[in-house]
Parts: C-alpha cells; sequence; structure tokens
C-alpha cells in the first residue's frame, strides 16, 4: 500500500509583473500609441485631404463668428447711440415741418412701412432708423398722407413759409432720424421755382424746339422702358443697370423747368410708389451718387417737395445688396474721378439734415488724395488704389475719362463751402497752372487750343470730348473771383469745342478726337479715328457754352448752342428717340443705347433764353451730376456755406 500524494503549495499572493521605467495610467498610453500608429499608418494623400477638411471647417467656424458678432455690434451701436446723436451745427435750412399741422392735405391711404433690415458696412454710413413710438408712427402715417397730395402743398398762400437759403436753420429734436419728425412744416419751392411753376414765361421758338425735343424722347422712354434704368431705342426694349430708374430720377428737374406739370407729377408718383432700395444688387457709388442722389437733391431744390429728400436719405432699413462694399471686378484700383466727384452731393445731403457724417466720410477722401504723392503741378492720376489708397499708373495725365470731375469738383466745392476752404482753391489753381505748363497746346492750321494728355513725359494730341466740362469750369471760376486769364482761356478752349462739332459732316462731335500739330495740305486741325466716329449725347459742350453765355452775354454761344441741337435733330431718329451711337460721319447710322444724360440737362433751354431770364439765374449746374441748388437773392451772407455751384450776383 503506496502512501497519499501530498498535497499541493498553497499559494497566498499574486504576481504582477510590471516594465520598468513605466507606470499605470489606465490604457491612454496605448489609446495614443494606437491613434498615433493608425495615422501613420494613412497615407500622404489621406493625411492631406484630412487636414484640409479641418482647416475649411476652422474658416467657416471664424467667418460665421464674425458676421454675427459684426450684425449685434451694429445692433448694439444703432440702441446705444440713437437716442443721443444730435447734429451739432443745426442745418441752414429750415427743417421741415410735420405734415401733420397741414390737415387739408391729409387726404388718401398710407402704404405699409416696410420691413426693418439692418445693414452691415462702414459704421460712419448708418443712419439710425426712427423711434416707432405711437405718437411718432402717427405723424408718421400723416407725413405719409400729405406725400401723396404733395399738390396742394404747393398751391398753397405763397406768403407762407419758404425757404430760406440765409435764414437760421431748426435744429431736429431726434438728429439721425431723417427729415426731422418734430420739425416745422415740409419746405416750399424757392420762389423762382413758384413763380416757374404757377406763372411759367412765354417760350421763344428756339425754346419750343427744346420742349419738343425732350417730349419726344420723354414718349419713347415713358412707352418702351418706363421705370427702368435706359431705353435702348433701336429694340423698342429696356436695359437695366442698377435697377433704379436712373432716367426718370435724371429728368425730374428737366421737367420742372421746362414747365410739363403732367410728365413731372407722373414721374413723381413712380418715385413715391415704386422707388425702393431693397434690392440685393451691387451700384457703382459713382454712378449712384451722382444720378440718384444728386437727381432726388435737385428736384428737391426746385419743387421743395420734401418726399425727394426723404428718398434721398439712405435709412438704416434701406439695403442696396448686403451692404458690402469691393472694388470693381476687373481691378483693385478705382478711378479719381468716381472717388473725388461725389463730394458735392454728400456735403449738400449734411447740410439739408444736419447729420455730418455725409460730409465727413467724404472730405476725409478729399484730404487724402490732396495729401498723395504721385502728382504733377496739380495734374492727377487716373486711378488710386483701394486697398492701398495711393495712385497707381503713375505719369499719365488726362482731363478726360477717369480724371475730368475731379478737377470741377474742386473749384464748386470750394463755392459751395462759401469760399472758405482753401486747400481747394490751392488744389483747383495749381491744376490750371499744371495744365498751362503740360497739356495746352495749339492745332494746325487753325490755331485751336486743345488740352491733351501726357503718359510717361510723352505728350499725345488726344482729346476726349468729356475735356469740354472745362471752358465752363474757368468761366465759373472767373465769375467768383479768380484771375481773369481763365476766362480767356475758357473761351478759347469754348471755340475748340465747337469745332469738335462742327468740323464734322453730321455738326456731331466724336467721342475722342486727335489734332494736327503741324501744317499739311487738305488736313483739318480735328482728326478722328474710325474707333472713335460715333457720339455719345454727352453733355460738356452745351453746359459749358450755357455758361459762357450766361457770364459773358455773347450771343455766338446761344447760336452754336442751337446748332447743336439741330444737328441731334437731323440725324436719324429712331421712332423712340435718338440713339446713343450716332456716326458722326459719312452717313450716321443709329445705335443701340439712348444717354439719358443729355435730353435729361435743361441747359439747351437755359441756353436758347434771354440772358437776363431769372428761372435760369437762379440756378447753376455741373456737368457730372444732375444737381441744381438755388441761388439766394441778393448777395451772398458772410457767413455760412453757400449752395453748390451758386452764382451770386447773377
Amino acid at each position: 500500500m503506496y502512501p497519499p500524494p501530498p498535497l499541493p503549495p498553497r499559494r497566498d499572493f499574486i504576481s504582477v509583473t510590471l516594465s520598468p521605467g513605466r507606470s499605470y495610467d489606465g490604457g491612454q498610453g496605448l489609446r495614443r500609441r494606437s491613434f498615433w500608429r493608425k495615422w501613420k499608418q494613412l497615407s500622404r494623400l489621406q493625411r492631406n485631404v484630412v487636414l484640409f477638411l479641418l482647416a475649411c471647417l476652422m474658416l467657416c467656424g471664424l467667418l460665421s463668428y464674425i458676421s454675427v458678432a459684426d450684425e449685434w455690434k451694429a445692433v448694439g451701436s444703432r440702441s446705444a447711440e440713437g437716442p443721443k446723436m444730435r447734429p451739432a451745427n443745426p442745418p441752414v435750412l429750415p427743417a421741415p415741418r410735420r405734415a401733420a399741422e397741414n390737415p387739408e392735405t391729409l387726404a388718401g391711404a398710407s402704404p405699409q412701412k416696410p420691413p426693418r433690415h439692418f445693414r452691415r458696412g462702414p459704421p460712419n454710413l448708418q443712419i439710425r432708423a426712427p423711434d416707432g413710438d405711437a405718437k411718432d408712427r402717427r405723424q408718421d402715417e400723416a407725413q405719409r398722407r400729405a406725400e401723396a397730395a404733395g399738390e396742394a402743398r404747393w398751391e398753397d398762400d405763397a406768403q407762407g413759409s419758404r425757404v430760406s437759403w440765409r435764414g437760421t436753420g431748426t435744429e431736429p429734436e431726434q438728429g439721425p432720424q431723417l427729415p426731422p419728425r418734430k420739425a416745422e412744416a415740409a419746405p416750399r419751392p424757392s420762389p423762382q421755382a413758384l413763380r416757374m411753376r404757377n406763372s411759367p414765361a412765354s417760350q421763344n421758338e428756339r425754346q419750343k424746339a427744346v420742349v419738343a425735343a425732350f417730349r419726344h424722347a420723354w414718349a419713347g422712354y415713358r412707352k418702351f422702358a418706363w421705370g427702368h434704368d435706359e431705353l435702348k431705342p433701336v429694340s423698342k426694349s429696356f436695359s437695366e443697370w442698377f435697377g433704379l430708374g436712373l432716367t426718370l430720377i435724371d429728368a425730374l428737374d428737366t421737367m420742372w423747368i421746362l414747365g410739363l406739370k403732367k410728365e413731372f407729377e407722373e414721374a413723381r408718383k413712380w418715385v413715391s410708389q415704386k422707388l425702393l432700395f431693397q434690392k440685393n444688387v451691387d451700384v457703382n457709388l459713382f454712378e449712384s451718387t451722382i444720378r440718384i442722389l444728386g437727381g432726388l437733391l435737385s428736384a428737391f431744390h426746385l419743387s421743395g417737395d420734401v418726399l425727394f429728400l426723404e428718398k434721398a436719405i439712405p435709412y438704416s432699413d434701406v439695403n442696396i445688396g448686403t451692404g458690402v462694399a469691393h472694388p470693381p471686378r476687373w481691378t483693385s484700383d478705382s478711378t479719381v474721378a468716381e472717388v473725388t466727384s461725389i463730394q458735392l452731393e454728400f456735403r449738400e445731403l449734411s447740410r439739408l439734415t444736419g447729420v455730418k457724417k455725409f460730409q465727413e466720410a467724404v472730405e476725409e477722401v478729399t484730404r487724402r488724395v490732396h495729401s498723395l504723392r504721385g502728382k504733377k503741378d496739380g495734374l492727377v492720376p487716373m486711378f488710386i488704389n483701394t486697398n492701398s489708397g495711393l495712385f497707381t499708373h503713375l505719369g499719365v495725365f488726362t482731363l478726360g475719362a477717369r480724371a475730368d470731375s475731379y478737377y470741377e469738383y474742386l473749384l464748386k466745392q470750394w463755392i459751395q463751402g462759401g469760399k472758405k476752404e482753401t486747400q481747394l482753391l490751392e488744389d483747383y489753381l495749381k491744376a490750371v497752372e499744371g495744365i498751362r505748363k503740360h497739356l495746352l497746346r495749339r492745332s494746325e492750321p487753325g490755331q485751336l487750343t486743345f488740352v491733351g494728355e501726357l503718359a510717361h513725359g510723352r505728350f499725345s494730341a488726344k482729346m476726349d470730348h468729356l475735356v469740354c466740362f472745362l471752358p465752363g469750369t474757368l468761366a465759373l471760376g472767373a465769375h467768383h473771383g479768380l484771375p481773369a486769364d481763365h476766362m480767356e482761356l475758357a473761351q478759347a478752349l469754348m471755340d475748340t469745342c465747337y469745332q469738335m462739332n462742327r468740323q464734322m459732316e453730321t455738326g456731331l462731335s466724336p467721342e475722342i478726337v486727335h489734332f494736327n500739330l503741324h501744317p499739311q495740305r487738305s488736313h483739318k486741325d480735328v482728326q478722328v479715328k474710325a474707333a472713335d466716329r460715333h457720339n455719345l449725347l454727352r453733355p460738356e459742350t452745351v453746359e459749358s457754352l450755357f455758361y459762357l453765355y450766361r457770364l459773358t452775354g455773347q450771343r455766338k454761344y446761344q447760336d452754336w448752342g442751337w446748332e447743336i441741337l439741330r444737328s441731334f435733330n437731323a440725324s436719324p431718329r429712331a421712332a423712340t428717340l435718338p440713339s446713343a451711337t450716332s456716326r458722326t460721319r459719312a452717313i450716321p447710322s443709329p445705335g443701340t443705347r439712348w444717354r439719358a444724360s443729355f435730353w435729361g440737362r435743361r441747359s439747351s433751354t437755359c441756353t436758347c433764353s434771354s440772358p437776363t431770364t431769372q428761372t435760369c439765374s437762379a440756378w447753376t449746374l455741373t456737368c457730372s451730376t444732375r444737381k441744381l441748388t438755388p441761388c439766394p437773392s441778393g448777395p451772398p451772407p458772410r457767413a455760412g456755406r453757400l449752395p453748390s455751384g451758386c452764382c451770386p450776383g447773377d
């Protein structure tokens, strides 16, 4: 018998083996090594795709945050600054009274107010919308009903309150609310405009011809392009630029001066009911300012109808597109003419409303351009970079396209500001001397004085039709006390601009001409290249003729304007109106567009009138804008601002 096997040894412990130098971390190290191993196992392409997607997500999140933050910041700033904003200086004009003070005009229904929109954009161009308390809402409704009965306002007693260019202004109680809600009665037409409307002067034969030409053009626009930007006369259709009725707004002041009451009232109704700015569309700042803002301010000055001033004011709920500004699609540059030819309108808007931000914004641009390098004896290059704010394309100087109205606005801002802003005057006088020194030449064989161009020290005998704004500007400056030789130069250049029309077979100036600098047989002074043999119905020559005729009284300037009008009437016209590209040589052929700015001008009528006609001496024009502003009756005040482009003493 064998003994029993021994019992197994008893174990009362657990053996754990730890790797040297490492501690237990719950498996995190293993997970990290596993993630990194998987990342390294991916191909380079796969890793790049993952990184790209992560970067896109981060960028989208950042942009969303900026967008939301800006919108909340804009809302907060409006609510914070709205109650305390008041204009530092009251407007020169008496503020409009509440329409409720004229109960006899409270007829008609009040249109529903559009919803408010907050616009993202430069903070200094945002205006707080009116508060919505019950009292202001009642005044709003009363004022809108009064606008619908605007004709009744014009027929009130002539002894009532009127717009006074020298009186004391009434400060609006809510500064950025435009027009002021708690002000006096709506402004009335100036005395000259009121007399012209109620008792229009008899027209001579030439004036009747001007009116007939306008009626012919207007009838075509009304029938085929009503409410649209431009008429296409050959196809009898329309084209859109901004979709804001540019032709209609451009012609408002012309219809008033011509005494076309029915047409004016019809256009006013469209402005009241159809002119809306809640559109997602890009608009050119320069073009929309001179055509829309300038046209509305002109109509307001002539008629005294507050509707046009209200439409001219950019409330915060007016949203042209997204409110995002950008340079032209084809370049990062803006033209110097664009950025320096909106000042008159914005300064006038500040003067009328008492809100200084409009004037401050454009005067900052003027100061910037004044201090830039790259000028040549007062002449400026054509382009300025929107990012750096510096001139580009240095060494190229012209008074034609892309630079012309810079020089015009220097003088007229100086006049607008009461001749006190010496910086503007110095820049203008220096530019005139630069023109004499670098751009002025005489042609052969007729010795016509013309303004050429300079490109990197090389002179070109090329002159745009646009340059024909210069005679009128020089004459206006001489009228305001500048050197007498400015008037001599104005008359010499006026002769040249007339010859640019007269030497063409059609009597119409081409868009660009080249002057002959060397005597040659059978060669005229004015030469035209094939690509330039078209006329765009530009008004510069006619407006300069207006200035020269009004300021010198010489009948020849009136006769020259009459010749140009007859040449337009003699050129082939579509059934609607003259086209914008009539040929200047050989057999004229109609083009495909109608340029509103020529027939939307009032200078032809004034040029065909007597030099003492009050209705014409009461206003002064600018070539780039559609702006007319009343001149004070009698000498201008010693203090305060004068209306833009005004001719005191006329």
